[in-house]
């Protein structure tokens, strides 16, 4: 009875403003995160394992350079100027092996056999779980992540030569390569267990701690200066980088500020668009509380008589909350659907050309929108009871 009373003023157009602006706004800021969330995974897969705000650093090698004692190694003045720049975070040192490495895999009776080569990081570089990126001395396997194109290598290359079969990444990481090492007057025989894949580091990278070990068991004992650096930077967009290693004569490996660029620019683009979006949701809901401010305003005399008559303010403000509440609902409900339609879109033209993007519910959506509905709906529920208590 209270709502057919308080009803007839309802103004259809202002309501039906406030849904589609809401609608139109929440749809753009979910789509544009789960976008930004199913898309990142393109300029990161393969390289997860390693931070992402990286540079790999080395000298440029010239035979001129050679024949006037310019070396291409890092020295410890080079390293601490480089941490000295205002766009690095930290730098380290990729640990060389002092001795021999070789290393063999059984493919269907074939043992293939190749000399090899390791190096390291300091830990805090690399990003992947820790209780596969240990070592203790004693320990007879060594945890291993190898450059993708050496397995494209084998599989476009080597296997279809020989006839042999090929390989994903997935059994390549269940298999153990023998690997044996060799120097001062030693040897000895290990497992390597590969546990990721690289597109941008070119070497096979193990953990530093079994790499001093070996070097101090196997190695020659001579100090070597590192000929790369890994330096993390605040910003690999940062102008001053590419300025100061021109000026050095450094060279970064693999497209990293090229692909930093990119990211920066997907950053931006969705920030843009969220923003768009939010602008749009707080219009549609002042749009929502100057048509609720209307509606009491003309019902004022009503308000009044009920609250006189005992109503409490809870009873009066009740079918107003009830509204707002319907309409953010179905607004929540018509946005998650949209943003399911065009996802699906979206996710199959980008998985023509990457295959390996993963898809699942758009559980981000799902969270971020029904977080903000809530939020949404709070704030007009006690509004709308502020404002029945001020009557």
């Amino acid at each position: 009875m209270v709502w057919k009373l308080l009803r007839h003023h309802l103004s259809i157009p202002q309501l039906t403003g406030f849904f589609l602006a809401n609608w139109v706004g929440m749809v753009i800021v979910l789509l544009s995160m789960q976008f930004y969330y199913d898309v990142l995974p393109v300029f990161t897969q393969g390289d997860s394992f390693i931070k992402k705000d990286f540079l790999i650093v080395s000298k440029k090698v010239s035979t001129l350079g050679t024949f006037v004692g310019k070396s291409s190694t890092f020295s410890e003045a080079d390293c601490e100027e480089l941490r000295e720049q205002p766009f690095t975070k930290s730098v380290g040192a990729f640990l060389p092996a002092r001795f021999r490495v070789s290393a063999s895999l059984g493919i269907q009776g074939m043992n293939l056999a190749t000399d090899m080569f390791f190096e390291s990081v300091p830990d805090r570089f690399v990003d992947i779980r820790l209780d596969k990126w240990q070592f203790h001395p004693g320990e007879e396997e060594i945890p291993i992540i190898i450059p993708r194109s050496y397995l494209n290598l084998y599989n476009f290359g080597f296997a279809q030569s020989r006839h042999l079969p090929q390989v994903s990444e997935g059994v390549m990481g269940m298999m153990n390569l023998d690997v044996l090492l060799r120097g001062n007057g030693q040897a000895g025989r290990m497992k390597g267990h590969i546990v990721g894949f690289s597109n941008r580091l070119n070497t096979l990278l193990v953990p530093e701690a079994f790499l001093q070990w070996a070097n101090a068991t196997y190695g020659s004992g001579e100090e070597v200066r590192p000929s790369r650096l890994i330096v993390e930077v605040n910003n690999p967009t940062d102008d001053r980088i590419a300025r100061y290693f021109r000026q050095k004569g450094y060279d970064t490996e693999g497209d990293k500020l090229d692909a930093g660029k990119t990211t920066w620019f997907l950053k931006l683009i969705v920030g843009i668009v969220l923003s768009v979006g939010l602008l749009i949701s707080l219009l549609s809901f002042y749009i929502l509380m100057l048509s609720i401010y209307l509606l009491l305003q003309k019902n004022t005399t009503k308000l009044e008589n009920l609250l006189l008559m005992g109503y409490s303010p809870a009873r009066v403000s009740f079918p107003y909350q009830c509204l707002t509440i319907l309409l953010n609902a179905v607004v929540l409900v018509l946005s998650l659907g949209v943003v399911v339609v065009v996802r699906d879109y979206y996710l199959f033209a980008i998985g023509q050309m990457f295959p390996d993007l993963q898809g699942g519910m758009p559980w981000l959506a799902v969270v971020l929108g029904t977080v903000l509905s809530f939020f949404v709906t709070g704030m007009n529920c006690w509004i709308i009871r502020r404002r029945i208590n001020r009557i």
